[in-house]
């Protein structure tokens, strides 16, 4: 059953403790969704003598019920209804004003759902940035090692060419013109500096926010490999677009991408906090995507025309190869 049916039925306050506790579970060992295949919780509830313990899927709101699980759990009492010829047409008109009510107040919950800011206050200065907060976390089977050490090792080889940052990128970027300097090295040290200090986060924020999930469900090798051979193209996309250019390009957006579509499509349930106009408004994973490839292609379009220097085209290059890593796994998984 879908959350807001079980709440018709049995006891709000039951309900909301086991939302509750299936919220406080992350990392979850249980059973896997039938709708969407991810980890559930398992949530222990007491029904009177005895305990229950129920499969909650956080990503779809259901919770999937074993037989008689859901007959021993606590009901609300049914209201007795007068029969309507003893139902005066006074008392029709308030309970008809009453149900108007109430249908006001659902869809001014709903509305206060996907306009609700964030609770931490980070999320709300992040949000503020113009970057997407992750709603509808999905629980993690296991802890994300790669994702970690892969942002650790960027992070410190960033921080430490700060201090000599224009040298290093001049020497180890990647420069479309004279691609294969170095043996062709600069296609990997190009991966792991960057230009500055918001650049840097920007990047390890977006390969830690979507990198967990997409690891937990690839596994390390494939998870990596997404991120290498999205990384290669970008640049390969990235030199195509510009092969006179002697600017050098550094950043692990192009890997990063390839994570970034690869997530919206393997968890489409999800979804995206961003602020708009000053308002806070969720958006599915998908929405975001679309939007965001939109927008590459816009940035792509001045870029072509002399306008702007981000690498938008590794950027896009990055990201097919996240669709077709999704298409691939997808097909090899579902065999």
């Amino acid at each position: 059953m879908t959350l807001g049916l079980v709440k018709k039925v049995i006891p709000r306050q039951a309900v909301n403790s086991l939302w509750q506790k299936a919220r406080a579970n992350r990392h979850s060992d249980g059973k896997t969704c039938p709708a969407c295949k991810r980890r559930m919780p398992e949530v222990s509830i007491s029904c009177g003598h005895r305990t229950e313990n129920l499969d909650v899927c956080t990503g779809c709101h259901f919770i999937w019920f074993d037989p008689r699980e859901f007959e021993s759990l606590p009901k609300k009492a049914a209201p007795k209804v007068p029969k309507a010829s003893q139902i005066s047409d006074k008392e029709k008109k308030a309970r008809a004003l009453i149900r108007l009510e109430k249908l006001k107040i659902e869809l001014r919950d709903q509305q206060d759902a996907y306009e609700a800011s964030p609770d931490a206050w980070w999320e709300v200065v992040v949000a503020y940035m113009g970057i997407p907060v992750e709603y509808n976390y999905t629980p993690l089977k296991h802890w994300p090692i790669a994702t970690w050490l892969l942002a650790g090792v960027i992070a410190v080889v960033s921080l430490a060419t700060f201090r000599d940052l224009e040298s290093v990128v001049t020497n180890w970027g990647l420069i479309p013109a004279e691609f294969s300097r170095h043996f062709g090295l600069t296609f990997v040290t190009s991966f792991f500096l960057h230009g500055g200090l918001i650049h840097l986060l920007g990047n390890l924020y977006y390969l830690v926010i979507f990198g967990d999930n997409s690891e937990d469900v690839l596994g390390k090798g494939r998870y990596l490999l997404l991120v290498a051979i999205a990384a290669i193209v970008g640049d390969v996309a990235h030199i195509i677009s510009d092969p006179d250019s002697t600017i050098p390009c550094v950043g692990a957006s192009g890997g990063i991408s390839g994570i970034l579509a690869y997530y919206c499509l393997r968890f489409p349930k999800a979804s995206v906090g961003i602020v708009v106009f000053f308002h806070w408004v969720r958006l599915p994973v998908g929405a975001m995507l679309a939007l965001w490839v939109i927008l590459q292609i816009i940035a792509a379009m001045q870029q072509w025309v002399g306008i702007g220097n981000v690498a938008v085209f590794a950027h896009l290059g990055g990201a097919a190869v996240g669709i077709l890593f999704w298409l691939w796994a997808h097909h090899s998984i579902s065999k």
